[in-house]
């Protein structure tokens, strides 16, 4: 195979040419090393919340573990733990919503991650709207529905 060389951390394997290996250990591991998450705290799961960085507004709240923290900081496209599925998901992968990284931003205490993202397509939502939060609560209790349908979820999911 030429000058490759492979390497384990955590649960990659990353096979890499010789003349990359810097780059992506301070891409990669570098970042890393700069900031200590504390993903013992949430039991391996650290709370993400994604936040349009040119409107502000709040699109979603997610988990990462370990491994899709390093992946989004190596993709700079957003990656999260689904607690259903049991693995990791790249947001957009099926929609084609994939969520470009602009920042990353983590709390005081180091358990808390906000990325600021573009949102491409429109909607984060897997049910078709910008937001996760399109629910909102009136005071006497009721439910109202803020924003529009950006697409329909059975067509683009075809369950």
């Amino acid at each position: 195979m030429g000058n490759f060389i492979s390497f384990s951390y955590e649960y990659f394997t990353f096979f890499v040419i010789l003349k990359t290996f810097d780059v992506l250990v301070k891409k990669v591991l570098g970042h890393y090393d700069m900031i200590k998450l504390d993903f013992k705290k949430g039991g391996g799961l650290l709370p993400a919340i994604a936040q349009d960085h040119k409107t502000g507004k709040i699109l979603m709240l997610a988990y990462m573990n370990e491994d899709s923290w390093l992946l989004t900081l190596k993709t700079r496209e957003a990656h999260y733990w689904s607690r259903s599925r049991k693995e990791i998901w790249h947001k957009g992968e099926t929609s084609g919503n994939i969520q470009i990284v602009k920042e990353v931003f983590v709390d005081c205490d180091y358990d808390t991650i906000l990325i600021k993202i573009e949102q491409v397509g429109g909607a984060a939502c897997h049910l078709g709207y910008e937001s996760c939060f399109h629910n909102k609560i009136e005071r006497n209790g009721e439910k109202s529905i803020v924003g529009e349908k950006i697409f329909n979820p059975d067509e683009v999911y075809k369950k």
